[in-house]
């Protein structure tokens, strides 16, 4: 059986810490759909509860803040609990991997800029790979 998630997407939130030794970290990312609305004509997104533990958890804490974007691997977890009598269901996902999707000059810039939306389209013009100018001897296949 195989449990796994991808996603690139932007924070919603600042990443919450938990624990003892702050070795939980919960943040909510905002993944757009590839395709848009037919009746509003614009992207619509889904927002996705993550939870990372231990040195994912720190990585994630120190590097990333609303807005920001980010990459992120991992499994999808359900649970339950009970609260004043009611049982509460939960879905996240674990974070197991964590990319750096933007430049930390990016980073800085979506942190100086108060207003996310969600419904953002995804840039084309973020490919680090683009004017790269590398010959066939340069690569190692």
């Amino acid at each position: 059986m195989m449990n796994s998630i991808s996603l690139i997407g932007n924070l919603v939130n600042n990443p919450q810490t938990y624990g003892e030794n702050n070795n939980v970290v919960k943040f909510m990312v905002a993944v757009q759909r590839p395709f848009k609305d037919k009746q509003t004509g614009e992207y619509e997104s889904d927002f996705v509860p993550c939870i990372a533990f231990s040195k994912t958890a720190e990585i994630i804490s120190n590097n990333f803040n609303k807005g920001n974007k980010i990459g992120i691997t991992g499994r999808w977890q359900s649970g339950k609990f009970e609260k004043d009598g009611q049982t509460i269901y939960t879905n996240d996902c674990v974070v197991e991997n964590v990319t750096f999707v933007e430049s930390k000059s990016k980073q800085q810039n979506n942190q100086s800029n108060q207003s996310f939306n969600a419904k953002q389209p995804v840039s084309q013009d973020d490919n680090p790979f683009e004017n790269t100018d590398i010959s066939e001897s340069e690569l190692p296949f």
